[in-house]
């Protein structure tokens, strides 16, 4: 016999022994003091009877309340997604806070990402988004929704490297467009370390391509 199989038979051994004490202590009261005994033992089985139907209706009004059924058919009804830009048409079609949150969307999407808030406003400082890693670094990421016949320039990147560290404390830097970056621009960014991501380099990170913090 196995030990869980022990101890089952141990509790029921143990089960029925109590009852059989029980019983022949209700027989030897019921012996000496019969009317008493009576009474006791219906006023303990209508307590038993009271509890058993407020547990029956505690449990059935549970089961019936909107909050409930909400929360059960939470676990079956899949969750709308939010839609996403496809292609840079779409990105383009936002609107400059539109694209910012966009971004921000898209870096939520790295499982390494504790948070990504949008920051953009007429003081940001060059921080569009703010990425927070689980590791411990902070990402500052600017971002340029531009049409394709405007690159992004070197000043740019000048005022973004002047800020990042300094003013918001971040670990590294990362400047988006839809468009693309002048000469001047990629070499200033490489010689500080710098992350750009151009147009085909956001479709890629859009469609499953890794992120440039990685």
């Amino acid at each position: 016999m196995s030990r869980a199989a022990r101890r089952r038979a141990t509790r029921l051994h143990l089960s029925l022994t109590g009852w059989a004490l029980t019983l022949f202590a209700l027989y030897i009261c019921a012996r000496t003091w019969p009317i008493q005994t009576a009474g006791i033992t219906t006023a303990l089985a209508l307590a038993g009877i009271a509890t058993v139907r407020r547990r029956s209706r505690s449990r059935s009004v549970r089961g019936r309340s909107p909050i409930a059924l909400r929360a059960r058919l939470a676990r079956w009804i899949p969750r709308p997604r939010a839609a996403r830009p496809a292609d840079l048409g779409a990105y383009l079609a936002l609107d400059p806070t539109g694209f910012e949150h966009a971004i921000a969307d898209l870096a939520r999407r790295d499982p390494h990402v504790y948070s990504a808030v949008r920051q953009g406003g007429a003081n940001d400082r060059a921080a569009d988004v703010l990425v927070s890693l689980r590791d411990g670094r902070r990402i500052v990421i600017q971002c340029k929704r531009y049409q394709p016949r405007k690159a992004v320039d070197a000043e740019t990147v000048y005022s973004l490297n002047g800020t990042y560290a300094a003013w918001h404390h971040a670990n590294a830097a990362v400047i988006v467009t839809t468009s693309r970056f002048t000469a001047s621009a990629r070499e200033f960014a490489h010689g500080v370390g710098i992350r750009l991501v151009d147009g085909p380099g956001l479709i890629d990170w859009t469609h499953g391509g890794p992120p440039p913090w990685a």
